[in-house]
């Protein structure tokens, strides 16, 4: 990938993309770019903060190991998403773990570059802010949809973000393996593969690490009827 793809995949990020041109180009010149491979970590639990990190190629994993020794997965990003504003600027331990689920290049924004352009321009401050206040909407989302709907209704809605919202049918390549998926959205292996098997009264066959989807907007329907229903009942 040549360097004016990769700033331009940063620029573009839900952090920097409210930033003024000048701003953003001096924030990434002052920035690591670095390379990841699959399985390597980003920074462990317990690490001081020191860096806002932006995807530009591949997925990581956040996640944290309970006192059981268990893993459990919080969220999972991909190209051109940002993630540790919050606790970069608090100056805080990371209470998550980052792994590189396939190879990444990953920019690393140190948080004093952060705060300094935030002293000089107290309007990169409010685009931060703004920055912030989506992931947590976000996660409160995902929460929502942990209480409301079903494993393969949640199942549905993850297929649906691989496709092209016009097309009629789609084959989705899956962007990482099952047992990611199944932690992704809040269940075990066992309980997707039952959700996949309930997709296929909506069109959806699995095989290896594809996903045939013979009738999008049937699959969308499913999803947001469900979901609609489900939301309905919860109190």
């Amino acid at each position: 990938m040549q360097d004016e793809d990769r700033k331009r995949i940063a620029r573009n990020s839900l952090l920097l993309k409210g930033f003024p041109d000048k701003a953003a180009a001096g924030i990434l010149d002052r920035s690591n770019w670095r390379v990841f491979d699959r399985g390597q970590y980003l920074f462990l639990q317990g690490e001081l903060a020191h860096a806002v990190h932006i995807i530009v190629e591949g997925w990581v994993k956040l996640f944290r190991i309970t006192q059981g020794g268990d893993e459990t997965v919080v969220h999972v990003f991909s190209r051109g998403e940002s993630f540790g504003e919050a606790v970069a600027f608090r100056g805080s331990d990371y209470p998550v773990s980052a792994e590189a689920v396939t190879a990444c290049e990953i920019v690393e924004i140190p948080i004093c570059a952060l705060r300094e352009l935030m002293r000089s321009d107290p309007e990169i401050a409010e685009t931060i802010l703004a920055s912030s206040f989506v992931h947590l909407h976000t996660l409160v989302s995902q929460l929502e949809q942990l209480k409301a709907q079903t494993g393969a209704e949640r199942t549905a809605r993850f297929l649906l973000e691989f496709c092209d919202p016009h097309a009629e049918s789609a084959i989705v390549a899956l962007p990482y393996d099952k047992s990611l998926i199944a932690g992704r959205l809040g269940m075990k292996p066992e309980t997707l593969s039952r959700a996949f098997t309930r997709l296929r009264s909506v069109g959806v066959r699995i095989s290896g690490t594809f996903a045939t989807i013979n009738d999008v907007a049937q699959l969308r329907r499913y999803a947001e009827d469900n979901t609609s229903v489900q939301l309905k009942k919860t109190p």
